[in-house]
């Protein structure tokens, strides 16, 4: 399992009220969350983004309230792969929960620049910008996870187990 695209980078802390504002928590389409992604952050984020592109930030990534939301509107948007220093815990647990791939890798977090092109192996936890031709190492994910992720979602993988 592969990911790979342009970054788009943002700081520490970047909590869920960021990543999808309450005003449009109101709403259960994906694509409606999707349209207002990162807009209080970033406003062209959402014109600017391209399918399979990759986030990275710094530490506490996706801190404050515990709204699934913010997981899935990053996921709709296009996003392949958010790559942290560290996630919020729950962040985490929903992002996997949706099939959004993770990573934690503080170097990586640290090096990668806005607009660089990054390829990461999920397999091996390899990070790889392809800009620099520097590499990082982040924690792979185990086979169960791999295949929530690939399933789309835990929901879509316990019913492909049924």
């Amino acid at each position: 399992m592969q990911a790979q695209g342009r970054v788009h980078k943002y700081g520490d802390n970047v909590d869920t009220d960021v990543i999808i504002p309450a005003r449009y928590l109101n709403t259960s389409s994906h694509a409606e969350l999707a349209a207002h992604c990162m807009e209080d952050i970033d406003a062209d984020f959402v014109r600017k983004v391209q399918p399979g592109e990759i986030m990275v930030a710094g530490k506490n990534f996706g801190c404050g309230s515990s709204r699934e939301h913010a997981p899935i509107a990053i996921k709709a948007s296009g996003i392949s792969c958010v790559i942290a220093s560290t996630f919020a815990r729950i962040f985490y647990r929903n992002a996997l929960n949706i099939g959004l791939a993770i990573l934690e890798c503080d170097e990586a977090a640290e090096d990668i620049k806005n607009g660089d092109e990054v390829k990461v192996d999920f397999d091996t936890g390899v990070i790889t910008n392809l800009t620099t031709g520097k590499s990082y190492q982040a924690q792979p994910f185990p086979p169960f996870i791999q295949n929530i992720i690939t399933s789309g979602g835990l929901m879509s993988s316990i019913k492909d187990r049924l």
